[in-house]
């Protein structure tokens, strides 16, 4: 029944975006088969996307359970020959063992990358401590510099990938690229399981993506009886008031003007401005 729900919600928040991605024929590796990816494989199946997954040990009873309740063609392989396969590639193996991994993919040059490991431990005080200077997004384009990497789904739980209402609320879904097309395109996806896609820039910006993911992680390393999702609440104030301003140049410049992502407004179109 929870599936169910979870896909009737896509239908009714972002109906557009849902039948646009019902003829998508990509292949989608998912490269781990832990708590996300057996929640991120089952909702990309019902997309209509192929997916394969990527596992150490593809012919377990555990992952062929999984393949089992894949709708679609679902398949498992070894996670260099699910990589191999796919459009789309999600990196869900947890750090350190992520930098072996991401490594050993074979070419993934022309394939759309989504990060979504955490690349932290625990520390002594018993806090999340990042393990980079960087970023994994960043580390792993680095790796595979012909991928277009994008670091998304990696601040909620599978709890809200299963099924997006599940806390109450839109649940916002921060979204990092350089690529333009694979940011926009993941927004699209993200949009149709039911989630808010936010942009957040540049793929440098997912190191502040990873801080947000050790934050998500407080409340677990205090061992408290809730925890929280994140859910950005949108303001129009700043967009009228910045459209209006002047400089010596006139209206206030687009940063990202060359590169400015386009995505699906789930929250409705932003207000007009009124003087």
């Amino acid at each position: 029944m929870k599936k169910v729900v979870a896909v009737l919600s896509c239908v009714v928040v972002v109906s557009f975006t849902m039948t646009c991605l019902a003829a998508e024929t990509d292949t989608v590796a998912v490269i781990g088969t832990g708590d996300m990816g057996d929640s991120l494989g089952p909702r990309f199946a019902e997309l209509g996307y192929r997916v394969v997954y990527g596992s150490r040990s593809p012919g377990s009873e555990r992952v062929k359970a999984l393949v089992a309740r894949t709708k679609g063609d679902a398949s498992a392989a070894t996670q260099a020959e699910a990589a191999q396969q796919a459009d789309i590639v999600l990196t869900l193996v947890p750090w350190p063992a992520m930098e072996t991994v991401a490594q050993s993919l074979g070419n993934l040059d022309g394939k759309i990358v989504i990060d979504v490991s955490m690349p932290f431990k625990q520390g002594d005080d018993g806090y999340p401590e990042h393990l980079l200077e960087t970023s994994s997004a960043e580390m792993i384009q680095s790796w595979n510099p012909g991928a277009k990497v994008v670091k998304t789904f990696a601040t909620l739980g599978s709890q809200v990938i299963d099924d997006p209402l599940v806390e109450g609320g839109l649940v916002s879904v921060p979204i990092a690229a350089n690529d333009r097309a694979a940011k926009e395109k993941v927004a699209r996806i993200v949009a149709a399981l039911g989630l808010d896609p936010v942009d957040f820039g540049p793929l440098r910006m997912a190191r502040d993506i990873e801080i947000m993911q050790m934050i998500y992680m407080i409340p677990l390393s205090q061992n408290r009886p809730q925890n929280w999702e994140f859910f950005f609440r949108r303001s129009d104030h700043y967009g009228c008031y910045l459209s209006s301003a002047s400089t010596s140049e006139g209206i206030m410049p687009v940063y990202d003007a060359n590169n400015l992502a386009e995505f699906p407004q789930v929250n409705g179109a932003a207000r007009n401005c009124v003087e």
